[in-house]
């Protein structure tokens, strides 16, 4: 059936409406290429520490080899749980170039989550950095891990890197104690890792572009999270379509070098995207390891123009709050890319009164490397939709029997494309695709007559905090271990920080349990963002005939006891 397009009309006249990723045999191709066309550029600052591309190379051919000599099957699973520092990239590039699949992990993951990833995955070597040792050594054991490559963050930046090690450990104590001595883990000291593989050979394996590149995991309905695989055409296609899509500003940019800021975490699949159109285009990233630190992001951002800006609605919203931040150059910035949850009127609005560039907003999954939707990288307005497909994604919008709706009517929408996911990793993906092949994202839209589209709301009971899926039957499961527990249920409510945050009703064992005793199980057991900001003690929970939570209920009753937010 075809797809009426719309769209394709809004796009400007210098965007294709397609992208060809078949003109590159394999990822490593494309990353090469860049490699050659921008070998002296700046390719990443970090604390003041600059990284060539041609450093890049030279590095993760270095781990490329190295990876090689262990001895892996080709297209094992290979883990990498750090934070934006020098080392992320290359490793990442490393692994591919290797001929093995990378499995990023978000290194604030407690030990249930983190085993849960490596076991689901079958990852048999991990890099991770020395700050995140300690939830590895919990559960290493449990897990198929037979190596452990062990970096520090000034691994990658000379004589400053001891500075660095020094302070972030003695005086900010940001490394807790650890213990991974056992031989059987066998672990390797990142400089190491560079040391031996300089010196061993490298094979170039023979690839192709149906090849898995990256199983990222995203949140599962069920409680656990799943493995969205990324085939190394889904990966070369994200990069073309972004850079397509951002070329008519870039090209107008007559700097020698493009700053992209990069305080977006690159385990995340929005950064990593933006790292295939940054490396596309040859421009330098500015690696923030800790974007949480405000004043220290305001102070980093004060020494460098800085061109390109993407971030979630929270983080834009923390610098506006900072005294400083109004103080800083923005005469270089023309673009501010808002992604990963929705943003809002009045930060967008504050935004372009503070720097003087709009705020473009767009939508994309896991499962399409973060591409879907954008807004016309040059529309000055904020529209409050999360735009129009980018050049080779196609999109329809379903009703629950699957038939396709017209303009202005809302349902699932449904994407395709050359960027979408195979499907998941240890999955019979049943249900994962239309009869027509389009993925279901599980969003409620609808289309407008131009094409642009607008989110109305999520089928599924999924919270979106900062840009993060949380799922709140992942939480439940977890939360239902707590002895202080006899029944709870998880929703997601508006919060003007993070967009939503997760709210819980527990039905109590007892009337000493104290809503600390709730938050303090949480902390020990999920990640950060995944734990409850709020927590109400009901008698008992509204359920179903058949006993199934009807969080709805719970949504009216959050709204009924807060009128404000009405």
């Amino acid at each position: 059936m075809t797809v009426n397009k719309p769209w394709l009309d809004q796009y400007p006249t210098n965007v294709p409406k397609s992208i060809n990723p078949d003109k590159y045999g394999n990822i490593v191709d494309l990353y090469e290429e860049c490699f050659d066309r921008f070998r002296m550029h700046p390719m990443s600052i970090c604390m003041g520490v600059t990284h060539t591309y041609d450093d890049i190379d030279k590095t993760s051919l270095a781990i490329a080899s190295w990876l090689q000599a262990q001895g892996l099957p080709k297209g094992s699973i290979v883990a990498l749980m750090m934070p934006n520092v020098p080392q992320y990239l290359p490793t990442m590039i490393g692994i591919l170039r290797a001929g093995y699949v990378c499995t990023p992990i978000n290194p604030l993951y407690t030990g249930r989550e983190l085993r849960h990833q490596l076991n689901d995955s079958g990852a048999k070597i991990i890099f991770v950095v020395d700050n995140f040792a300690q939830a590895l050594e919990q559960v290493v054991d449990e897990t198929a891990i037979n190596r452990i490559v062990l970096s520090k963050m000034g691994d990658m930046m000379g004589l400053k890197g001891i500075l660095v090690n020094t302070i972030i450990r003695q005086v900010k104590r940001l490394v807790p104690k650890y213990k991974l001595n056992d031989p059987k883990h066998e672990v390797t000291k990142f400089p190491d890792v560079l040391k031996k593989g300089k010196e061993l050979p490298f094979n170039k394996p023979k690839m192709s572009l149906d090849q898995k590149a990256i199983l990222q995991y995203t949140g599962g309905t069920t409680g656990l999270s799943k493995g969205a695989i990324l085939s190394q055409r889904n990966v070369v296609a994200a990069a073309l379509q972004s850079e397509a899509w951002y070329s008519p500003i870039t090209s107008e940019i007559n700097e020698v070098y493009i700053n992209m800021v990069m305080a977006l975490p690159l385990y995340h699949i929005f950064a990593f995207m933006l790292s295939l159109l940054g490396m596309r285009s040859g421009y330098t990233f500015i690696l923030v390891p800790n974007p949480r630190d405000m004043p220290g992001f305001v102070k980093t951002l004060s020494k460098q123009p800085f061109h390109i800006f993407p971030a979630v609605n929270t983080l834009f919203k923390g610098l506006l709050a900072q005294p400083n931040f109004k103080d800083l150059d923005f005469s270089s910035l023309r673009i501010t890319q808002a992604g990963g949850m929705a943003a809002t009127e009045q930060t967008a609005q504050k935004w372009l009164e503070v720097t003087g560039c709009p705020m473009v907003e767009g939508w994309g999954m896991t499962e399409g490397v973060a591409g879907g939707t954008a807004n016309v990288i040059t529309n000055r307005e904020f529209n409050g939709t999360i735009g129009i497909p980018v050049p080779s994604v196609d999109i329809i919008v379903v009703d629950d029997s699957g038939k396709r709706l017209g303009v202005h009517q809302a349902g699932e929408m449904c994407f395709k494309g050359p960027n979408v996911t195979m499907g998941y990793h240890n999955s019979d993906n049943k249900d994962v695709f239309t009869t027509e092949g389009y993925f279901r994202t599980g969003d409620i839209a609808s289309m407008d007559e131009k094409g642009y589209f607008t989110l109305l709301d999520r089928k599924k009971d999924m919270v979106l905090v900062s840009g993060f899926n949380v799922f709140p039957n992942e939480i439940e499961s977890v939360m239902l271990d707590c002895a202080a527990i006899i029944d709870c249920a998880v929703i997601g409510v508006p919060d003007e920080r993070q967009g939503e945050a997760v709210k819980i009703y527990v039905v109590p064992a007892n009337n000493a349990v104290s809503k600390e005793d709730i938050k303090e199980f949480a902390l020990d057991n999920l990640t950060g963002y995944k734990c409850p900001c709020y927590v109400e003690f009901v008698t008992e929970l509204p359920k179903s005939n058949v006993g199934k939570v009807l969080r709805q209920k719970l949504r009216e009753k959050h709204l009924s006891d807060n009128p404000q937010l009405l």
